[in-house]
């Protein structure tokens, strides 16, 4: 079986203050997980830190700075709802730089994931959501910019509306974004997406399915993207804290699976970022956000 390119960075893990509600223990564990399920096989490829330049091609070069010389206003912070320390700045530009790494490895291969990233509610001027830089807007855009690719699609599962993508890419008609997520969830304020369909509450795995599959073909032929950016957040599963969903793990994976093969099965190259997912329970978080890997791992070995 050839291996799917996975990116990761120990700093994907940034230090916080003990206490905070964000679980950010998930990142070390997952990569550990996808080690143990032996998904990388030949190790994990590992990025740089991705440069106020790059960063800049999707946000407001203004509030890059603010960002790298931690001096955020404090009503940013506190909309972001991490502290812009130098830990979780180093976690931002290792994100975003580990999405551009994996986008250029799913081009190369097919396939390719970043154990981080869709941080999607990080918008040009400010993050938000506890997403600092809109990494997959950012590989989308340096992509774009060099000519590497012509046409992308953004297909975000996270439970939350895409709110930041929408608004970094709102000037860029070939970069078409679409979000599948909770109506009444966050955020109150939603930038609209190219695309955007909104669930009802606590709405279940087959439900959730037919509504996917009523969209996700069609949006691949119209576009006929040369890639697909796939933000696989978990917190539509009815487990997790910040949803409204109620996907069961079963769940999860069949819409993992189904993207998967509709994107492949058109020979389109995906890559995967984990985007959300909220639980106290950091294995079974980690279990969670390891689901995309074993599809991406199951459909490679049959292609």
């Amino acid at each position: 079986m050839k291996q799917v390119p996975i990116v990761s960075h120990p700093a994907y893990q940034a230090e916080l203050p003990d206490g905070h509600r964000f679980p950010m223990r998930k990142y070390g564990r997952l990569a550990e997980v996808i080690a143990e399920k032996g998904l990388a096989p030949n190790g994990f490829v590992t990025p740089d830190e991705a440069s106020a330049d790059v960063i800049g091609l999707a946000h407001d070069r203004t509030y890059v700075d603010q960002v790298l010389a931690c001096s955020v206003s404090r009503e940013i912070e506190r909309r972001i709802g991490l502290p812009i320390s130098a830990s979780v700045v180093r976690r931002a530009r290792a994100s975003a730089a580990g999405t551009l790494l994996a986008t250029r490895m799913a081009l190369q291969h097919g396939l390719a994931g970043s154990t981080a990233g869709g941080s999607h509610h990080g918008q040009r001027e400010t993050g938000a959501g506890f997403c600092v830089f809109n990494d997959v807007a950012i590989a989308a855009k340096a992509l774009r910019r060099e000519g590497t690719i012509g046409h992308a699609l953004i297909v975000d599962l996270d439970v939350h509306q895409g709110d930041g993508t929408a608004d970094c890419l709102r000037d860029e008609p070939d970069l078409f974004t679409f979000s599948m997520h909770a109506e009444k969830n966050y955020p109150v304020r939603k930038i609209p997406s190219d695309l955007d369909v909104g669930l009802p509450d606590r709405m279940e795995d087959n439900a959730y399915l037919e509504v996917l599959k009523a969209h996700l073909p069609r949006l691949l032929d119209a576009t006929e993207p040369d890639l697909v950016f796939f933000n696989a957040g978990v917190d539509p599963h009815h487990d997790d804290k910040l949803g409204r969903l109620s996907l069961s793990d079963d769940g999860l994976r069949q819409r993992d699976s189904y993207v998967i093969e509709q994107v492949r099965s058109r020979r389109i190259p995906l890559v995967a970022v984990i985007g959300g997912g909220y639980s106290p329970d950091v294995e079974a978080l980690a279990q969670r956000h390891a689901i995309v890997f074993e599809a991406m791992a199951s459909w490679s070995a049959n292609e």
